[in-house]
């Protein structure tokens, strides 16, 4: 599948800011928080333009990317947080999704505030699996927007900056371990990895 030519920023963004956050997203920390505040941004901006003005889209996923990207780069200190809260959020739609269809709103919150909590205390080996997980599903999202599998993941023609989930229907649920294994490996290489300020033990 060849991408739209819209598409290809998306798509090398994904991969990019995906292999960042997968293999060095512990010492880069300040680094994927920006870029993914841009990937935020960006799709929040192209959001509130209509599918077919490509231009407007395009305008409003760079305006609402720079917006993201600052917004990420200040609240560096408070990052560890948003991070943990992410990771909690995640986990618990993932299960819950599987077992009884979408959670209450109220449990996302509760786990968010619990993810957040938990994340204060094991700074380093939440980032380190927050952002190896979230690399691993940016990298796949990247990835499989180049080929037929992942066709619709970046929306085509005007919908510049739409990026759809992942289809998880039955003949998919490999995508699943994949992301799953690749997140590992990505948690695996980080760990390995020396501390990244001086005076600290890795």
């Amino acid at each position: 599948m060849v991408p739209q030519p819209y598409q290809l920023p998306a798509i090398v963004l994904l991969l990019v800011g995906g292999f960042i956050a997968w293999c060095a997203g512990y010492r880069l920390f300040r680094v994927v928080l920006t870029i993914y505040g841009f990937i935020l941004g960006a799709l929040i901006g192209s959001s509130t333009v209509g599918a077919g003005a490509t231009t407007p889209m395009i305008l409003a996923a760079l305006g609402g990317g720079v917006v993201g990207a600052l917004i990420m780069f200040l609240g560096y200190f408070v990052g560890v947080a948003l991070a943990g809260a992410g990771l909690g959020a995640l986990v618990v739609h993932l299960i819950w999704s599987r077992l009884a269809g979408d959670p209450h709103p109220f449990v996302i919150v509760l786990s968010a505030v619990a993810g957040a909590a938990v994340a204060m205390v094991l700074q380093r080996y939440v980032i380190i699996v927050t952002t190896a997980f979230a690399g691993a599903w940016t990298l796949m999202l990247g990835g499989l927007a180049l080929t037929p599998l992942g066709r619709g993941v970046v929306g085509d023609g005007g919908n510049v900056w739409v990026i759809y989930p992942l289809d998880l229907a039955p003949a998919r649920r490999w995508i699943v371990f994949a992301w799953l294994a690749l997140g590992v490996v990505g948690a695996v290489i980080q760990l390995r990895l020396p501390g990244k300020r001086r005076g600290k033990s890795s």
